[in-house]
C-alpha cells in the first residue's frame, strides 16, 4: 500500500512556502501549533480559544487542511477551545509515514491524536471526507467523542458520475479569470472556488500524491452503533448523495441523530452557509 507524499522535494518546498503564506493570511490571530507523532505519521494541529472546556475538533474535507475552517475559527474560539487538524495523508503540514488502508485505520489515527492531546471528550466536526473519518472514529473507537457535527459527510453513497462532474466543473471554474468566478460558482454549485487563497494553495498542491482510501458506504449495522448526540447537516443540492434518502436512512437507523437539509446549499456547504454551519456547531456542542 502507498502513502501520500509529494512527487519530489521541489514540489514539497513549493507547497510548504504557499502553505505558510496562506496560514499567515487567513489565520493571523493567536494559535499554538503542535506536531503529534502517531503510528501513521506526524500530525499537525492548531489549538486556539479558551484553555478549559470540551474542545471542538475540526476535520477538513478531501484535499484540504485546517485552513478550510479559517472563517469559523474566531466565532468558535470565542466560546470553546478549538483544535483544527491537518489530516495525515492530505496536503498540509502533516507527514504520512504508514498507509491508512480503511476506516478503521482512520479511526485509529484520530484516536491517537486525541489521546496525545489529552482530550477525554471532544465535539468532532467533520466535512465530507472528514465527516467519514469522524463517523468511523465514533463507530470503531468510541469513548473520546462527546458529540458530532457532520457537514455533508461522505460514506452514504458511492462516488458517481454526478460527483465527478461536479469536481471537474469546479476545477475548471476555479481556473477561470477571477471576475468570472462568482457567476461560475453559482452555475456549477461550488462556492468554494471563491476562496482565492485556498484555491491558490490547492494549485500549489498539484505535486502531492494523495493515497487515502476511498470512503466506503456505512452499513446499517455500523450506523446503528452511533450513540452520541449527532447533527447531520446536508446540502439540499449535494452532488455527493441524495440528501432526502440519507435523511430517511438516518431517521430509521439512528434515532438519536438530528438531520437538517439546508435549502439551496450543495456539497460546498461550509462555504455556502458559513454562518448557519457555525451556529449549528455551537448549538450542538453547547455554548
Amino acid at each position: 500500500m502507498r502513502i501520500s507524499e509529494f512527487r519530489n522535494g521541489q514540489a514539497r518546498d513549493r507547497f510548504r512556502a504557499a502553505y505558510e503564506r496562506t496560514l499567515e493570511e487567513l489565520w493571523p490571530g493567536p494559535r499554538t501549533a503542535l506536531d503529534i507523532t502517531t503510528a501513521f505519521g506526524t500530525t499537525r494541529v492548531y489549538r486556539t480559544g479558551p484553555q478549559g472546556g470540551e474542545p471542538i475538533v475540526l476535520l477538513p474535507g478531501s484535499g484540504g487542511n485546517a485552513l478550510m475552517w479559517h472563517r469559523y475559527i474566531d466565532v468558535l474560539a470565542r466560546r470553546r477551545p478549538v483544535i483544527a487538524v491537518d489530516t495525515v495523508g492530505e496536503p498540509g503540514a502533516s507527514v504520512q509515514t504508514a498507509p491508512i488502508g480503511d476506516g478503521r485505520d482512520g479511526a485509529a489515527w484520530l484516536d491517537e491524536v486525541l489521546a496525545a492531546l489529552e482530550v477525554p471528550a471532544a465535539h468532532v466536526v467533520g466535512c465530507s471526507y472528514g465527516g467519514w473519518l469522524a463517523l468511523n472514529h465514533q463507530i470503531h473507537r468510541p469513548g473520546r467523542t462527546a458529540g458530532l457535527t457532520l457537514v455533508d459527510p461522505a460514506g452514504f453513497a458511492d462516488f458517481g458520475p454526478r460527483f465527478y462532474a461536479w469536481l471537474i466543473a469546479g476545477g475548471l471554474a476555479a481556473a477561470a479569470p477571477r471576475p468570472l468566478r462568482p457567476r461560475l460558482a453559482r452555475l456549477v454549485g461550488n462556492s468554494a472556488i471563491l476562496e482565492s487563497e485556498l484555491m491558490g494553495l490547492m494549485r500549489a498542491s498539484m505535486g502531492f500524491r494523495r493515497a487515502l482510501p476511498v470512503p466506503l458506504v456505512f452499513s446499517d449495522e455500523e450506523l446503528r452503533r452511533l450513540r452520541v448526540p449527532s447533527l447531520f447537516l446536508l446540502g439540499e443540492r449535494s452532488a455527493m448523495h441524495d440528501s432526502r434518502e440519507v435523511a430517511d436512512r438516518l431517521g430509521r437507523l439512528v434515532p438519536s441523530a438530528r438531520v437538517e437539509i439546508v435549502p439551496g446549499a450543495g456539497h460546498a456547504l461550509p462555504t455556502d452557509q458559513p454562518a448557519l454551519v457555525a451556529e449549528r456547531i455551537l448549538n450542538v456542542a453547547g455554548r
